[in-house]
């Protein structure tokens, strides 16, 4: 592609910058607005400064893309609902053997629910399950943090809905699931052995030291109520089980005024409840009595009348006594459930949650199989709705991250007036005869040019920028070449996100997550991540790329 102008080419730079800054540096202070801002700020700008035309800049939106991004963050946020994840946390503490019995764990746990459920949405969910069982058995938690991040993105790069590049690679390159995901396979699986070795190479000292019994202590189970999902802040959560006297008398004594009213009605309903059984028992008692002394003092000439007036009394109070005793009936019937309508509640429970898995897997036969993968994934979504047979607007408005979406449609549009400069073409120029994938250090040469620009630009605006002219270098020499292309691009963008905190959500996510939990509050810093970082991923990444097919 040749050079545009050279205004073109400096106003498009100026715009590709401005997205470029806002995406690594989010809450710059000069200009805060954040990354989805950024994305169409710098949308914008490529459109005013007439790089591209509005139309061009609407057709430059993927949008298969957005509808596969869609599809998979509507089923993930069913299948949490549906406590798939509180089952994978399960797995964490399950017979566990030790500190080093639990690094596999993660790492397993984690790459398998990240190719399934996007490394993002696990990396959320697992964090605090991570956290609470290192803390509960007084375990470092750098390493299983380091795990439970750098074990998402290996895991991820396993499938197309894996992670965000890899959906964008999927849809260009037309591979199917199935093709991609025995392409990668091996390579992810040895890649995250590959990453349990390093791990416990670097910390095998640490998890030595300690305590023979805290190793082999069984880890408890973390119960529903401490870890719910992502659907709240982990910052809020409470952990209920972890609390002495004295804590819970400042919980208590700390509760907002709001509060109170609730918490009194509930005290005072519960004292009317009682006082009402109690009254009820003693009616009962005093109506029995006094027909019974009546009937006994009374004397033998006005037996008979004394006898109908007892009976009838008699017959009264036996229907005071079923009336209270109905009335209290149906006020425990409103207050507590019985143990049929639990057994009922129980089992639609149970039933919807079948019914969600059986979509899930509906869904992932129906991509290996080859169908179209964005509508498989809306179908899928649309059906979980239908099945929850409730108003979707909540759980729409609040689960699906419509800012990411809108942050690929601003990204596809700057990244398209920033190709239609001629600069990524001329710099590809540049690289080309040294990236053929033909040979060994063309492969090499490659694979060093997505893993810097990907910790530089990030992974999907590095997959959006080489993807294509890579993928036509490869065609030059077969079609079997240009497939292989594609799937290097897609490990190494992914696995290069392990190199520093800065190169994937899912580091960043894990950090967060850590520094903000109160009963926690670990900091993973940026060269502690980078002393594993650089040996993890140069090593997993020419691993991976002797073994993809």
């Amino acid at each position: 592609m040749a050079m545009a102008s050279a205004v073109k080419v400096v106003l498009g730079s100026i715009a590709f910058a401005v997205f470029w800054i806002l995406a690594v540096f989010p809450a710059i202070p000069f200009l805060p607005v954040g990354r989805t801002a950024g994305s169409l700020l710098g949308a914008m700008l490529m459109v005013i400064f007439q790089v591209i035309t509005p139309d061009q800049a609407y057709a430059a939106i993927d949008l298969p893309i957005l509808g596969l991004l869609f599809g998979t963050m509507v089923v993930s946020v069913y299948l949490e609902r549906a406590d798939i994840f509180k089952y994978l946390g399960k797995l964490l503490s399950w017979k566990s053997k030790g500190a080093k019995d639990l690094l596999c764990r993660i790492c397993l746990i984690s790459a398998i629910s990240s190719a399934l459920f996007t490394n993002d949405t696990s990396c959320v969910v697992l964090t605090e399950f991570v956290l609470k069982i290192a803390r509960q058995h007084n375990l470092p938690p750098q390493p299983f943090l380091l795990a439970l991040a750098s074990s998402a993105n290996i895991g991820s790069s396993a499938t197309p809905i894996g992670n965000p590049q890899n959906l964008v690679i999927a849809v260009q390159s037309k591979i199917s699931f199935g093709k991609f995901l025995l392409g990668i396979l091996p390579a992810m699986v040895v890649g995250i052995i590959a990453n349990i070795t390093i791990l416990m190479c670097m910390y095998w000292k640490l998890l030595s030291a300690i305590q023979k019994d805290e190793e082999e202590a069984t880890t408890e189970v973390v119960a529903d109520e401490d870890v719910n999902s992502h659907r709240f802040s982990p910052a809020t959560m409470s952990h209920f089980t972890s609390l002495n006297s004295q804590e819970w008398n400042s919980r208590l004594e700390s509760l907002d005024m709001q509060s109170a009213p609730n918490i009194n009605g509930h005290v005072n309903h519960t004292e009317t409840l009682r006082n009402r059984i109690g009254s009820t028992e003693n009616e009962i008692r005093s109506a029995s009595t006094s027909a019974y002394e009546s009937a006994r003092n009374s004397n033998a000439s006005k037996e008979v009348t004394i006898d109908g007036a007892s009976q009838r009394k008699e017959d009264t109070v036996s229907s005071k006594r079923i009336a209270s005793l109905d009335r209290l009936g149906d006020v425990l019937d409103d207050q507590f459930p019985g143990e049929k309508e639990e057994f009922a509640t129980k089992w639609k429970r149970m039933l919807w949650k079948s019914c969600v898995y059986v979509v899930t897997i509906g869904m992932l036969v129906s991509l290996l199989v080859g169908l179209n993968m964005s509508w498989t994934a809306i179908t899928a979504a649309l059906a979980l709705i239908v099945l929850d047979f409730r108003d979707a607007r909540p759980c729409l408005e609040k689960q699906v991250s419509y800012s990411l979406l809108i942050f690929f449609c601003g990204m596809f549009i700057t990244v398209d007036g920033f190709n239609k400069t001629g600069i990524p073409s001329a710099l590809w120029d540049l690289m080309e005869p040294h990236a053929k994938i033909d040979h060994a250090s063309g492969i090499a040469v490659l694979a060093a040019v997505i893993l810097v620009l990907s910790n530089l630009a990030s992974n999907v605006p590095t997959v959006l920028l080489l993807g294509g002219r890579v993928a036509a270098s490869a065609a030059a020499i077969s079609a079997a070449d240009e497939k292989k292309a594609w799937l290097y691009l897609a490990w190494v963008s992914t696995v290069a996100g392990n190199l520093s905190l800065l190169g994937s959500a899912a580091n960043l996510i894990v950090c967060e997550q850590a520094r903000r939990a109160p009963q926690f509050g670990y900091d993973l810093t940026f060269w502690k991540h980078l002393k594993f970082g650089i040996p993890s991923t140069i090593i997993v990444t020419a691993i991976g790329l002797m073994l993809i097919r």
